[in-house]
């Protein structure tokens, strides 16, 4: 970084010069998401259930079997409404934070980093959506818990802070996530981009989307699992993620294989759920401009 404030101050005025509102990603990013989230929602439920029990797959099937249709897509608009904007704001922000960046002859690559991190930032303003999902999705709150907007008003007499329980491993994954997806992402695409064959290209789209969100949501996963633990309560003291990480570490009988309960199902989740979203974009993008 320059130590001339003239230089710096130029530098500035070049990136101010350089931003144009490229509102076509925040549309594509929204419509992926809504895409996204309505055919994924129940196995990211399952998922939930195996995060916050430690508990195999069959069993937290037969949980949400017992339960009933109805309760299988409780909690789902926290979700949708998080997840649209959250997509939308990640595209959108990525791209408002890079192109300036490239045009000001920022290296590429520290022009996705940067980007990807501060719309990774950016996105963790929506941890109420995430911690009201938490709620209606535990069959503890089933009977305390009606909906979406009552769990709001619930957790309103808390104070602002109660809505955002959580945020650290929030903010901890969303940045680097995104910085390392942008990256990866982009790399592949260039080489999508040479297909010829539309069915081709589609499935390939699909594919890569699917093994990034994979890898992506392996690495991170503890962080959810923390996130979740965090968030499965109403009230009460604010305990730091490394001491729940700790807690749940020893609950689960001392074994760092028992932290990735659900890891299984949260790879299928991420391969279909990336692999839509990153189809899906492709294509909305290709209507939009």
């Amino acid at each position: 970084m320059p130590h001339n404030p003239k230089k710096m101050n130029s530098l500035i005025s070049s990136y101010i010069g350089a931003a144009t509102f490229n509102w076509q990603e925040f549309v594509c990013g929204w419509t992926a998401a809504v895409i996204n989230v309505s055919v994924t929602y129940p196995i990211n439920k399952l998922i939930f259930r195996q995060m916050l029990h430690g508990i195999k797959a069959n069993h937290a099937f037969d949980q949400l079997k017992h339960e009933g249709m109805y309760f299988l897509y409780r909690g789902m608009l926290p979700p949708l409404c998080q997840k649209s904007v959250s997509l939308s704001l990640m595209f959108g922000v990525y791209e408002e934070v890079r192109q300036p960046l490239v045009k000001i002859e920022v290296d590429p690559y520290s022009a996705k980093i940067t980007g990807g991190l501060v719309s990774g930032t950016c996105e963790s303003i929506l941890t109420p959506f995430e911690r009201i999902q938490t709620l209606l999705a535990n069959s503890k709150y089933h009977d305390e818990l009606k909906n979406t907007m009552h769990s709001f008003r619930v957790l309103r007499p808390y104070g602002i802070r109660e809505y955002y329980r959580g945020f650290l491993p929030v903010l901890l994954r969303n940045g680097p996530s995104n910085a390392c997806f942008f990256m990866l992402r982009e790399e592949l695409q260039d080489s999508i981009n040479n297909i010829d064959s539309e069915m081709l290209k589609t499935s390939a789209e699909f594919i890569g989307g699917a093994l990034i969100g994979v890898t992506l949501s392996t690495i991170f996963y503890p962080l959810n699992v923390v996130k979740v633990a965090m968030q499965n309560k109403i009230g009460g003291e604010f305990e730091s993620p490394w001491r729940v990480l700790l807690r749940v570490y020893h609950e689960r009988g001392g074994k760092i294989q028992y932290i990735y309960h659900g890891v299984q199902m949260n790879c299928t989740r991420a391969f279909v759920s990336w692999g839509v979203m990153n189809a899906a974009y492709e294509h909305i993008k290709d209507i939009v401009y």
